[in-house]
């Protein structure tokens, strides 16, 4: 009886030192991905009036999780432009068709991201980062 324990301790250890090694690699495969992107230069009315707002956010905790995602919901609205979030300065840069979006419909767009979200000081300005205000 003790011989047969004993086999079976060797095959067991034999077989977890076989079947552990450190050294395996991944199993790598390579998946075919159709890649679409938004052509904005077509999809842009060259007749319409763009304008430039910039303005706070209150409640951002993450640059990958908040800000990114606020700008990505920001950007897939139709008639914008352009959507920045910075995260470090709690500030968002966006541009807009006047006839397509409102400063509300971009301040909504935020807030339904998630309730904790706050737009403040909403202003137009000329360039993005300037301190100089367009009323």
């Amino acid at each position: 009886m003790n011989a047969i324990k004993t086999i079976s301790l060797i095959a067991v250890m034999a077989l977890m030192v076989t079947s552990c090694k450190n050294e395996s690699q991944p199993e790598v495969k390579t998946v075919e991905v159709e890649v679409t992107k938004k052509d904005v230069a077509s999809a842009l009315d060259p007749n319409a009036t763009y304008t430039k707002v910039e303005f706070g956010i209150e409640g951002m905790t993450c640059a990958m999780g908040c800000a990114k995602t606020i700008e990505k919901k920001m950007a897939k609205m139709e008639g914008v432009k352009s959507a920045k979030v910075d995260f470090d300065k709690r500030l968002a840069m966006v541009e807009y068709d006047e006839a397509k979006v409102t400063p509300e419909s971009l301040e909504q767009t935020v807030t339904k991201v998630a309730d904790i979200y706050k737009v403040k000081n909403m202003h137009k300005v000329e360039e993005f980062g300037t301190e100089e205000k367009v009323e």
